[in-house]
């Protein structure tokens, strides 16, 4: 008994220690490649019916399982089953999912040689990081020519990131329900989560990300990228792709390396648009329109008509005065180039990112990656709702399929949910434009007094204009948040109802959605303030109301609309910013601290490595595609709005800085580990990102046309300038109608104690802004000749600067090819290998069946000619 008792009590404490950091089963040996955890709550129930099911099954496939008892988790509740995939099953399902492995090291020299190479050195990695494993030539595993590869230990011969995929897609096609049962919808581990059955299965990091793993046979390379990559001290530092891909796979990979190139790319426009902002500042002192505005003897003469009915009196233009020397530092010569750069731009990084891409596809193994093989992978979803089978003319097999009416039924609902999530977006978006009606009258009268002025600071810069644009443009950023958080859950519901046949249509279909339901949420009160305020105001007398209400439709500032459009960009992109990077970095930490407040209390020895993961939080459905998302939106308003904010490039670049380091800290010390997933591009994204970048060109130049007041500007400059001198003297009078104040209807007209005191019968005048003849002449109130030949001036502006930005953006897409030469050699070349080298080996494999057999009989044994090299010709390659 004493002996059984020491023997026990050894045994729990090799457990205990062995637990500590192990990725292995107890034998310390066989691999974790898997976890799965469940609370047993009750015997008898019928979510233990199914894991035992489940579980025996994985066992047929040839999964090794190992389970922990509750009594050893730290909450005394919870199982957690450990599953080893051996080499039998990992060569079979590598040769079922084409997994390229090595055959041969690659000989190709590396010629590249990058000049004032030494000034790259303060950003690099060590060697170690960024090249974690050599480089070979790969081929599609195939099974039974298992001596073909470089096979030195089969233990370790697939990376874990493979060998956790494999056993994913094991996990998501293996039944729960005995073999004569006919229900096949019962199946994969994806609906035992979701019906309770397990509470958690993921694969496990390798280490601590803080110190490395105890044990010698441990990779420890979540501790690597903790460190040289996740750590915001390495802010400067290129990232470790190849360690990346290795750890989480290509998927996650490709994501890091497109948002790395696209922050480096950011730079040069940060750069230019700095350079903008500053000759704005430069020029503050040239800016002859807001002295004019300024000046007590001509600003401070000219009385404006009210800017709503009732409730806002009569003002004088000086009033104006900072609102226009602000719009100045945006509404600038500056800006007409820095649109015409960005068009430029946004191809060449398109351009360049298809090249690092073709670069990555390459290195990464994925040149042959393409979609054919996703239709081997059939989601497990669409494999048991599709009751319905018919022949595939390619493989002669029967597969399963979705009927064209209900497939179009489902189309059809989905199509209907999204246009109604639009309409909804559209109508609160009209709320808030009501609301900035409605307030502004209520700010005017407020303000009349100017209390805000005995503010020393900011009190000056406080208008009613500039309340009414903040506290819209906040309130419209809460509504976007909200509907984002709602629309969520119904884009993924009406993905899963239109039952995608593969994993990547199920992405294309939910990034569409999202998308577009993004696109109108975050931009629709941009184009609003950028394209329609202040267009169809009328004039005294007929002004226009919004829908038929006692609503005036908003006028802009004599300055222009363009500052409250930088106004409303600032708020919404810096706002969605930080508040992205808050709820990614502070949410996952906290729910990650509470959910771990048990497990602290126990010694560093009884905390496992399942358990230390368990509480992690869960890499989601979405975690890669909200990432994706959030950038391009991102890309979105650094590009279809940046005429009127140059500075938006370098927010996003300050922005993406810290992004890039929030995302790897809280991949890598915040969330479970994902499975890994191939994909050797950004998918959908690129194409959005190309029509993002056509409609860009035509956003901005209607921005400079009609938002901007530059081309009104020019013409008066070219043609109206009273003394024929090329400068913007008398410009303001110029641009400012004139009514008879008499004329202007009771409903129109301003309450007595809405006046201000200076205001007086005397007064007969007031200015709007427009081009209208004045009272008295023969078209009185109609448009001048000068209207007319401003907007002919808009539009040739428009149809120049569009046609000129296509031009040159088509002639760099054509003058870039997509593949650098060298890749395109090295594809070629590995091509030629690997078909060489397979012959050779089938030649080899000829001769020892043939010296086998010639040994069995009786034969003269016969001398084997020399074959021939392998020739490949070059219609193959």
């Amino acid at each position: 008994v004493i002996f059984s008792f020491l023997n026990t009590f050894l045994c729990s404490i090799d457990k205990q220690q062995q637990s500590k950091d192990s990725v292995f089963f107890r034998d310390g040996v066989r691999r974790i490649d898997f976890v799965l955890s469940y609370v047993d709550e009750k015997e008898g129930d019928r979510k233990q019916e199914k894991r035992k099911i489940y579980e025996a099954n994985l066992v047929k496939v040839g999964l090794e399982l190992e389970t922990e008892d509750k009594s050893e988790s730290d909450d005394g509740k919870t199982y957690f089953v450990k599953i080893h995939a051996p080499w039998e099953v990992l060569a079979t399902y590598a040769d079922v999912l084409k997994i390229k492995v090595p055959f041969k090291a690659n000989d190709i020299p590396d010629n590249k040689e990058i000049p004032m190479n030494w000034l790259s050195t303060p950003f690099r990695l060590p060697e170690h990081i960024m090249h974690p494993e050599p480089d070979y030539f790969t081929a599609p595993f195939n099974k039974s020519k298992s001596d073909f590869y470089l096979i030195d230990d089969k233990d370790t011969f697939f990376p874990p990131s493979t060998r956790n995929r494999i056993v994913y897609y094991i996990l998501s096609r293996c039944s729960y329900v005995r073999d004569e049962c006919v229900d096949r919808d019962k199946k994969g581990i994806k609906r035992l989560l979701n019906n309770g059955a397990y509470t958690a299965a993921f694969p496990l990091h390798d280490c601590r990300y803080w110190k490395r793993s105890s044990y010698a046979n441990c990779e420890s390379e979540r501790y690597d990228l903790h460190k040289y990559w996740a750590s915001f001290c390495c802010f400067f530092k290129e990232q470790p792709l190849n360690l990346i891909r290795k750890y989480y796979g290509e998927k996650i990979g490709i994501y890091f390396a497109w948002l790395g190139f696209y922050t480096e790319m950011l730079l040069f426009a940060a750069v230019v648009g700095t350079l903008c902002f500053v000759y704005g500042l430069l020029t503050y002192d040239e800016n002859e329109w807001s002295k004019e505005i300024c000046r007590e003897d001509i600003g401070g003469k000219i009385v404006m008509c009210p800017l709503c009915d009732k409730k806002c009196g009569y003002w004088k233009l000086n009033s104006t005065c900072n609102s226009s020397w602000q719009s100045h530092l945006f509404d600038n010569v500056g800006t007409v180039f820095f649109a015409i750069f960005m068009g430029i731009w946004v191809t060449l990084f398109l351009e360049f990112w298809k090249r690092r891409q073709a670069r990555l596809e390459y290195e990464w193994d994925l040149v042959d990656f393409e979609e054919e093989q996703q239709q081997l992978q059939l989601r497990p979803e669409y494999e048991t709702k599709c009751t319905n089978r018919k022949l595939n003319r390619i493989t002669q097999e029967m597969e399963p399929y979705l009927p064209i009416t209900s497939k179009c039924a489902r189309t059809c609902l989905s199509g209907a949910t999204v246009i109604f999530w639009i309409s909804l977006i559209i109508a609160c978006i009209i709320g808030v434009i009501a609301y900035r009606l409605a307030v502004y009258a209520a700010f005017a009268s407020i303000m009349k007094d100017s209390p805000t002025s005995q503010l020393h600071v900011v009190g000056p810069y406080i208008t009613p204009q500039l309340a009414t644009s903040v506290t819209a443009s906040c309130i419209n950023f809460i509504i976007i948040m909200i509907l984002n958080l709602m629309y969520e859950r119904v884009a993924i519901w009406i993905t899963d109802m239109e039952i995608p046949k593969t994993h990547l249509e199920y992405e294309n279909k939910l990034t569409v959605k999202m998308f577009l339901f993004q696109f109108v949420n975050y931009y629709s009160s941009c184009f609003y303030v950028a394209f329609f305020k202040g267009k169809f105001v009328g004039y005294p007398g007929n002004y226009a109301y919004m829908f038929g209400s006692k609503l005036r439709n908003e006028e802009c500032d004599p300055g222009g609309c363009l500052i409250e459009l930088t106004t409303q960009l600032v708020i919404v992109m810096t706002g969605k910013q930080v508040w992205g990077n808050i709820q990614e970095a502070l949410v996952p930490w906290l729910m990650n601290w509470w959910g771990s407040r048990k497990a602290r209390c126990h010694p560093e020895s009884l905390y496992s490595r399942w358990e230390q993961d368990h509480d992690l939080q869960p890499f989601g459905q979405l975690g890669l595609f909200q990432e994706y998302l959030e950038m391009v939106i991102q890309f979105g308003f650094i590009t279809l709005f940046v005429a009127s904010f140059p500075l938006a490039p370098l927010l996003a670049l300050f922005n993406n800085i810290i992004e890039v380091r929030v995302d790897a800290w809280k991949l890598t010390t915040q969330f479970r580990r994902p499975v890994a997933a191939k994909a050797h591009s950004i998918g959908a994204w690129e194409e959005i990102l190309n029509g993002m970048a056509v409609l860009s060109v035509v956003t901005n130049a209607f921005i400079v046309a009609f938002t901007s007041d530059m081309i009104p500007r020019l013409v008066y400059m070219y043609a109206y300038q009273p003394d024929g001198q090329m400068n913007m003297k008398g410009y303001i009078d110029n641009s400012l109608s004139m009514f008879n104040i008499s004329a202007i209807p009771l409903d129109n007209r301003p309450d007595d104690e809405e006046n201000p005191p200076w205001f007086n019968s005397s007064i007969t005048i007031c200015r709007y802004r427009d081009y209208r003849y004045p009272p008295g002449h023969e078209k009185e109130y109609h448009h001048t000749m000068q209207f007319w030949h401003i907007l002919a001036a808009k539009l040739a502006f428009i149809i120049i600067m569009e046609h000129v930005v296509f031009v040159v953006k088509f002639f760099v897409a054509w003058m870039i090819p997509d593949v650098p030469s060298d890749v395109k050699a090295r594809v070629k070349r590995e091509r030629y290998l690997v078909q060489e080298y397979l012959h050779n080996y089938e030649v080899e494999k000829l001769k020892i069946q043939l010296s086998k057999n010639c040994d069995d009989c009786t034969c003269t044994p016969m001398i084997y000619p020399s074959l021939p090299k392998h020739e490949v010709l070059s219609e193959c390659l």
